[in-house]
This record gives C-alpha cells, structure tokens and sequence, in this order.
C-alpha cells in the first residue's frame, strides 16, 4: 500500500482514527456485559427464590420463580447473540487503531501488547459465553426442565468468575483508550495540539 492510498485513507477518518464519530465496540460492550450480567443476577434471584418470597408478598408483587429463570436464559442468549458484534467491531476498530509506541499501561504494557491481549480475550470470551448459553439451555430443556430450580450452583459459580475475566479484560480495553488514547477523540485532538473544546463545537 502507498503512502498516497494511506494518506487517502487517514483523510477519511475522523479526529478518533475511525470513519464514524462514536466507536461502536465500546458500546456493544456494555450491551454484552450487562445482557450477561443480569443473565447471571436473576439466575441467582430464582435460585435463591423460596428465601425471597415474603419480600415480594410484602411489597405486595406478583412474582413467580420461573419469571426470574425466563430472564436469566433469555439474557443469555442475547448476550451470546450481540458479542459476535462486539468482537467483530472490536477487532475492525483495532485495525483501524494507530497506539503510541512509547507509552506503557498502569499494568507495564505497550500498547500493541494490550491491544494484542484484549484482542485474544475478547475471542476467548466470546467462547466462554457461547458455552454458558449452550449450558444454560441444557439446564432449561434437559436438566432443569421439570425441576423447581433450573440452574445449578456450578454454572452461577462459573458465570461470576467469568465476570471477573470480563472485569480484567474490560480494564485492558479501558487503557487502551484512557492511557494509550486509541479512538479517543480528545486525545487525538490535543495530541495534534488543537483544542478539543473548540474543534468538537
């Protein structure tokens, strides 16, 4: 590629390095985590359910247990469904990215070796929810299907590690644009020693 087509290229790009003006990656992200997230929460809600109930009969509402299992698989799935998404972005918006080379991480990386960490843990949780889901739908249909508790303590147990993998990974997408400034548009701006407030009006 020559330095003309890239210089064609980089004109198309907007002050944060990619050709729309908010990244998307950072915002499925959200979406996968918290799909997730309360996929695990309600599992555990209609777990512990039968400790619960006078709660909801004192706040007088209308409850069943298997309303918080119905929440749980459905979040799971649509967890699994939009992380595709997500690591797809994330992985356009990385070869999109152009990180400084002479700047380490809180954690004593450089950049391409948080991008290049961040970029394989976010294929490997991507497997890891894939494989919730298919758990989660074995307990549902097979395991759980007429029994009062639909999940079992090892899946919830697994789920809260895997939140904690999902906590050290979305640290590491967190450096890369607080630290490193990759797709952050402020950054960019005052790199190129231009004021953000004035140019971003």
């Amino acid at each position: 590629m020559n330095s003309e087509l890239i210089n064609q290229l980089n004109a198309q790009l907007g002050p944060n390095g990619l050709p729309y003006t908010i990244p998307i990656h950072p915002n499925l992200v959200h979406l996968t985590l918290g799909l997730f997230i309360i996929g695990i929460i309600f599992d555990i809600a209609g777990v512990l359910f039968p400790f619960e109930k006078w709660v909801f009969k004192f706040l007088a509402i209308t409850v069943e247990r298997n309303n918080f299992f119905d929440v749980g698989w459905y979040n799971m799935v649509a967890s699994a469904v939009i992380t595709f998404f997500t690591v797809a972005a994330g992985f356009y918006e990385m070869l999109l990215a152009a990180p400084p080379a002479d700047i380490k991480s809180a954690w004593g990386l450089q950049a391409m070796e948080t991008m290049l960490w961040h970029g394989v843990g976010g294929v490997f949780l991507l497997a890891l929810i894939i494989g919730m889901t298919i758990w989660r739908g074995w307990q549902r249909y097979a395991w759980g299907r007429d029994a009062d508790r639909q999940v079992q303590w090892s899946y919830l147990l697994t789920g809260m590690a895997i939140m904690f993998i999902m906590y050290v990974h979305g640290t590491l997408g967190a450096q890369m644009a607080a630290e490193f400034g990759v797709h952050n548009t402020a950054d960019t701006l005052l790199r190129m020693g231009q004021d953000p407030n004035t140019v971003l009006k």
